[in-house]
């Protein structure tokens, strides 16, 4: 296998299990993942929320863990990464406003490097305008984004995901399996 340079963007309250089994099974099957958030450094962390279904109308919230980043935000250069990776949670909802995370994801695109998003992580790419014409899966609440985007709403079950191009997506941490097993694949 070859090994690649992963970009993994987050923020404070991403979602835990989207962002550290990532993060983790990616490095343990031999690629770099740098785990960086916008206004913070290398050893800063983000706080997460564990995101659960438990039969309530949406997902339910507790706290989660802090996530120790491992690369300066500042200081990362897309070009120099080989895929990216969008986690879910609430952290999308603000990261998308942020024009250098779009600029960021927009490179991924424009070059057809792998990307893998997961959850809310679908509001990152609706932002950037990356879905027109693109399957995208994504948890149900942001369907009308994908769909305004000009993207295709994948309506699959809780633990599937889809590949569209060079895009992996899953509606939520359920996929991992799947999710992951289809971006490592793109890799």
């Amino acid at each position: 296998m070859t090994t690649r340079k992963i970009l993994l963007i987050t923020g404070d309250f991403t979602e835990d299990y989207e962002t550290m089994v990532p993060f983790q099974t990616l490095m343990a099957v031999g690629h770099t993942v740098h785990a960086v958030c916008p206004d913070k450094v290398s050893g800063d962390t983000v706080k997460t929320a564990i995101h659960d279904f438990e039969g309530d109308q949406t997902y339910t919230e507790k706290p989660g863990h802090n996530f120790a980043l491992n690369a300066d935000f500042d200081k990362i250069n897309a070009e120099d990464y080989d895929a990216l990776v969008i986690p879910g949670g609430r952290a999308p909802e603000y990261l998308r406003l942020n024009p250098a995370v779009l600029e960021m994801v927009r490179h991924f695109f424009t070059t057809n490097k792998p990307v893998a998003a997961v959850c809310h992580g679908a509001q990152i790419l609706s932002a950037a305008g990356v879905l027109n014409g693109k399957k995208c899966s994504a948890y149900p609440a942001c369907r009308p984004e994908v769909e305004q985007a000009g993207g295709e709403y994948a309506d699959i079950p809780v633990d599937q995901a889809v590949t569209s191009g060079n895009l992996v997506t899953a509606p939520a941490w359920p996929a991992h399996p799947a999710w992951l097993a289809q971006f490592i694949a793109l890799l």
